[in-house]
């Protein structure tokens, strides 16, 4: 039986901006993989490289040298092979919010009538029905991002990349999506490349933590989490989630100074 193509492999990726006196090189060979089914967290320090990483893997800019492999195929500089959620949640502000989510799923193909009854029917799975006719600037921060990431979620490949989404959040809210999050996740299990600045949420969401180093980045370290699913936040309290979470701070640490979000 043959191995299970990842949904995402990366290979020694590399990335520089500007010329010459002023050239700056943002990766400096990042390699990694995102198996099918897998969510896979990527920390590091800010201005490390995991935003160009990102457009890289979007397609929206090509590396300078390495690879990137979709579900297998080639994909450097190849946009449209990822559904992607950003830090803010970039919503079309002149759409309703029945019809944010009508518009991923036509540009899956999905007739528009079918559209319009998935994303009512969704909508009120992720207990926004009632806001269904409402426009986004009247959601709450939290409540645009379920928006979001419904969007991303409908949106037919395979692969979901999440740009620290939960970042701007107030903590009390950001709990409360990062239980929210999993619990969709549990049901659909898409692959992941989740980015954040924190461990805990890492740890409490991932199967795997990788951390990059300052830029010019590379992945330095990997870390599998062991804890099985269903996962809550009473985690945080144990013995071997506090180890790992201390390891992991260590080697940041040993790359300069971390901000408080890593914590």
């Amino acid at each position: 039986m043959k191995d299970a193509v990842p949904a995402l492999e990366i290979a020694g990726l590399r990335k520089s901006f500007g010329r010459g006196k002023t050239s700056r090189e943002v990766l400096g060979g990042v390699s990694l993989t995102v198996n099918e089914g897998e969510f896979v967290s990527l920390i590091g320090p800010s201005g490390s490289g995991k935003t160009t990483l990102f457009r890289l893997i979007g397609g929206l800019e090509r590396p300078d040298a390495g690879d990137i492999r979709i579900g297998g195929r080639p994909a450097n500089g190849r946009r449209g092979l990822i559904a992607y959620m950003p830090q803010q949640a970039s919503l079309m502000p002149w759409r309703t919010v029945a019809a944010n989510v009508e518009l991923a799923l036509e540009i899956a193909g999905v007739p528009r009538r079918e559209a319009r009854t998935q994303s009512r029917e969704w909508l009120a799975r992720i207990g926004l029905g009632d806001y269904a006719e409402t426009y986004p600037h009247l959601l709450s921060g939290g409540m645009q991002q379920r928006v979001s990431f419904l969007r991303a979620l409908l949106a037919p490949q395979p692969l979901m990349c999440l740009d620290e989404p939960f970042g701007a959040l107030d903590a009390l809210t950001r709990l409360k999506m990062q239980r929210w999050l999993l619990s969709i996740w549990e049901q659909n299990r898409r692959a992941v490349l989740f980015v954040t600045h924190s461990i805990e949420e890492a740890l409490l969401l991932s199967d795997r933590v990788l951390v990059l180093s300052p830029s010019p980045a590379a992945v330095i370290y990997e870390r599998k989490v062991p804890f099985p699913r269903p996962r809550d936040e009473a985690l945080w309290t144990s013995p071997e989630f506090n180890a790992i979470k201390q390891d992991i701070y260590e080697r940041l640490q040993a790359y300069g100074e971390v901000g408080e979000g890593a914590r």
